[in-house]
C-alpha cells in the first residue's frame, strides 16, 4: 500500500495487520550515536497497549517489541531501524460471519472497492488501530531523541470524553499523574466522571469519543518549513492518521474563531530576560515556525464504531438491509490509549522537522 511512510529527513514506515503476523515499523534517518534499548521502545507501548482495564479491549497483547536492525551495541549506527510485534492474541472468528455485513463506522466498504475485496478485512485489517503501536515504536525513538539534543518534551492527556470535559490547562504536578488513573486525565476528579461514563456506555452496548490535548515544552523557536512543511501542516497530517481522529486543533482553536484580535493576540513580553508572549492563544505557532512557546494542540475522536448495540447496515451478498450487532473484545472508547499515540505522532514531525531545519545534526 502507498501511503506507508511520512516524515521527510526522519522517515517512519508502518506494516502489517491487526490480525496477520505481526506489526511493524522502519525508522529511517536517525541519526548515529543515540542510546537505544529495547526497553525505551517499550516503556511507550506498555502505556499503548490493550487489557490495561475494564475500560478497554480486553484483546490480550503484550505489544513486546524487537529491533532487528539499526542498533549496535546500545546505540543507533545511522540505518533504518526495523522494528516488530508478534500478534498472539488475535481471534478472527468473528469476522468470517461479518465479511459480507458493512460495519457502519468502519472502512469496509470503501477498502473493498479499492482493494478489489483482497483487503485483510480481520479485526480492520490494515485500517485497525493496532497499527498505532508502529507509530509508538517510531514516536518513542524520536521522543528520545528530542529530549537528548533539545530537552523538548511532550505530554498528551485526556480532557474530554463524551460531554465531561476539563476545562482548565494542567500543572506540571497533575501532569505528572496522568497515567495513575484508567482514562489518563490529569485531574482525578474528572477522570472518575470519565471512567462512569465509559462504562455506562458499554452497559448500554455503545460507545464515546473525546479529546487528546498535547502539550509541547522546550521547542526552540524557529522550527518549520513553510509553507507544506509549517508544524501545523506536518502534525495535522500526521495526528489525522491516527484511525478515528476527526479534527485537530491549535492553542485557542476554533474559540479563537468566535474572539476579537484584541483578545486572541498574544502580547510578547520580556520575561527572565528572554522574549516571551504574555497569553499563548497561537499554540506556539505562528506563520508555521515555533515561537518559543509550548506547542498546544487537540485532537477529537470520533466515538468506537464497533458497538454491541443493534445498527441497520447492508449484506453486499444479498444486497438486501440487514441487522448487525458487533460482538468480541473492543474499545468502548479508544481515547485512553490514545495519548501515548499523539506524543508519539507530534514527537515523530517535530524531530523530523527540527532535523530538516539543522537543530539536530546526524551524529549525537
Amino acid at each position: 500500500m502507498s501511503g506507508s511512510s511520512i516524515g521527510k529527513r526522519l522517515v517512519l514506515t508502518s506494516f502489517g495487520e491487526s490480525h496477520g503476523r505481526c506489526v511493524g515499523a522502519v525508522l529511517d534517518g536517525c541519526p548515529a550515536g543515540l542510546d537505544l534499548e529495547e526497553k525505551d521502545i517499550q516503556k511507550m507501548l506498555d502505556l499503548r497497549r490493550p487489557g490495561q482495564s475494564i475500560i478497554t479491549t480486553q484483546r490480550k497483547e503484550q505489544d513486546h517489541v524487537e529491533i532487528l536492525s539499526g542498533v549496535f551495541r546500545g546505540s543507533t549506527t545511522g540505518a533504518p531501524i526495523t522494528m516488530i510485534i508478534w500478534n498472539k492474541d488475535q481471534d478472527s472468528r468473528e469476522y468470517d460471519s461479518l465479511k459480507t455485513k458493512l460495519r457502519p463506522g468502519h472502512s469496509d466498504f470503501p477498502a473493498m472497492i479499492k482493494y478489489k475485496k483482497f483487503n485483510d478485512y480481520r479485526g480492520g485489517g490494515r485500517f485497525s488501530g493496532r497499527l498505532t503501536a508502529t507509530f509508538v515504536m517510531g514516536g518513542s525513538i524520536a521522543r528520545k531523541l528530542l529530549k537528548e539534543s533539545l530537552g523538548v518534551e511532550t505530554h498528551s492527556y485526556t480532557v474530554q470524553i463524551g460531554k465531561i470535559r476539563m476545562n482548565k490547562m494542567p500543572t506540571a504536578k497533575m501532569i505528572k499523574s496522568i497515567y495513575s488513573n484508567d482514562v489518563r486525565c490529569p485531574d482525578n476528579v474528572y477522570a472518575e466522571k470519565m471512567k462512569n461514563s465509559i462504562i455506562d456506555a458499554r452497559k448500554k452496548g455503545d460507545s464515546l469519543g473525546g479529546i487528546i490535548e498535547s502539550v509541547t515544552y522546550n521547542l526552540p523557536t524557529g522550527i518549520g518549513e513553510p509553507i507544506f512543511s509549517s508544524i501545523e501542516s506536518d502534525i495535522s497530517k500526521a495526528i489525522f492518521s491516527i484511525p478515528s481522529v476527526k479534527g485537530i486543533e491549535f492553542g485557542s482553536g476554533f474559540q479563537g474563531s468566535r474572539s476579537f484580535g484584541s483578545e486572541n493576540n498574544d502580547l510578547y513580553i520580556i520575561k527572565k530576560g528572554k522574549i516571551v508572549t504574555k497569553t499563548n492563544n497561537a499554540g506556539g505557532i505562528l506563520g508555521g515556525l515555533s515561537t518559543g512557546m509550548p506547542i498546544v494542540i487537540r485532537a477529537a475522536f470520533k466515538p468506537a464504531s464497533s458497538i454491541a448495540k443493534k445498527q441497520i447496515t447492508v449484506d453486499i451478498k444479498s444486497k438486501k438491509a440487514t441487522i448487525l450487532s458487533i460482538k468480541g473484545r473492543h474499545d468502548p472508547c479508544v481515547v485512553p490509549r490514545a495519548p501515548p499515540v499523539v506524543d508519539s505522532l507530534v514527537s515523530l514531525t517535530l524531530a523530523d522537522l527540527s532535523l530538516q531545519g539543522g537543530f539536530i545534526k546526524s551524529v549525537i
